[in-house]
């Protein structure tokens, strides 16, 4: 149980490091921008680029690992992910700047595939809704310290240092990632990649794979300019801008561990009202924002909304791939942050056009648009379920 323990949190830390890494631009959007004498809306399609690479290159990767050890895999994409940041941090240039990252992304989205496989082989049936929660929690407590920790590196040291922490961190994960983590795990054998992707022929996986994509384009749309929201319409003081955005973290944690309760009591069975909080509170922003105490309440719990779907939905892929595609493991755990970070890209080129031309004050109501095809998504997969005996609402323990 101890060496668990260990193993659960290099899983958990390899998560917050790739969330400090991800998130960490949309704390310096303003820094950037000064730096290489572009537009806020043109830094922010950095977040754009990173979310479309790493969900295009996470199925492709993980379906080249395939039989291989998870072990040797992981090392390599860590590896990479390294390298990734060195280039971030030495960039003189907005076009080496946005391809370090696109390399930063194609190691990411493959290497939390590979934590959460790890995960769902190391926990017991139990502790398995439990280590998955907590492996999404790391991108909430990268939200929580990594990201205003490396805003307040940005502004007191410059931006480049950041990311060198970035780096330091990912060093010391790697080496007791080489020391913990067990070297004889891999997924059941395929034939072919298409025996791999047999799963997506599931009507169960072609609905529930688009939700965490609307679920996050909603929010992102939003999230991507939080800190120019914070301080041009909720009127932030610089001073405050790095314990709000500590604030938001917290909040985003407290969401992931919401997520993981939610899916040991009733899965995606609450998911319905949820959307329609988030969609209100959205849509309501404009107007509640007039009071900016009133509006920074909206801007919290749209934080603690923003990750309650994760732990269901992948506990959900998970349980569809172990019954029915045993050989498609990894990428059934691939799935959640394949589409979200499509959700992600989306919202954030969202966000970045309405910002440009028609303003801050407009970008969550159209967030809102996204969340209700989530909603509407969620309540045809609820349909779904009515029609195949115990299949929606799954609990996990």
């Amino acid at each position: 149980m101890r060496l668990f323990k260990l193993q659960s949190m290099v899983l958990i830390a390899i998560a917050f490091v790739l969330g400090c890494s991800e998130y960490i631009i949309v704390g310096i959007l303003d820094n950037l921008a000064e730096q290489f004498q572009i537009g806020i809306s043109q830094v922010g399609y950095l977040v754009t680029g990173f979310a479309l690479v790493y969900a295009i290159s996470t199925p492709l990767i993980t379906l080249a690992i395939g039989k291989k050890s998870l072990y040797k895999a992981l090392l390599i994409l860590l590896s990479i992910f390294i390298v990734g940041n060195l280039l971030t941090a030495v960039a003189n240039s907005y076009i080496i700047l946005a391809v370090s990252r696109l390399i930063t992304a194609t190691s990411s989205g493959a290497c939390i595939a590979v934590a959460l496989a790890f995960a769902n082989f190391i926990a017991p049936i139990k502790k398995r809704g439990w280590l998955v929660s907590w492996v999404f929690s790391g991108f909430s407590i990268a939200s929580v310290f990594g990201v205003p920790f490396g805003t307040w590196i940005s502004k007191n040291y410059g931006w480049r240092y950041s990311f060198y922490a970035i780096i330091l961190v990912s060093i010391i994960i790697l080496f007791f990632s080489i020391l913990l983590l067990p070297k004889n795990i891999h997924q059941q054998a395929s034939k072919n990649f298409k025996e791999q992707l047999r799963i997506f022929g599931d009507r169960r996986i072609q609905i529930g794979m688009f939700l965490p994509m609307f679920n996050l384009a909603g929010i992102y749309v939003f999230y991507t300019y939080l800190q120019p929201i914070l301080s041009h319409i909720l009127l932030v003081k610089e001073n405050f801008l790095t314990l709000t955005l500590f604030l938001y973290g917290l909040m985003a944690l407290i969401s992931n561990q919401l997520s993981g309760k939610i899916s040991s009591s009733s899965g995606l069975k609450k998911m319905p009202e949820i959307y329609i909080g988030q969609f209100l509170l959205l849509v309501l922003f404009p107007f509640l924002a007039v009071v900016p105490f009133i509006g920074m309440v909206v801007v919290m719990l749209l934080g603690v909304s923003m990750y309650l779907l994760n732990s269901p939905i992948q506990i959900f892929f998970l349980t569809v791939a172990e019954a029915d595609y045993p050989q498609s493991l990894i990428l059934a755990s691939s799935l959640n942050s394949i589409f979200a970070n499509f959700g992600i890209a989306l919202g954030s080129a969202t966000g970045g056009i309405v910002t440009e031309y028609f303003g801050l004050n407009k970008i969550a109501p159209i967030g809102s648009l996204y969340v209700l095809i989530a909603l509407v998504l969620t309540l045809i997969l609820e349909r779904i379920g009515k029609l195949s005996k115990n299949f929606f609402k799954i609990k996990y323990h």
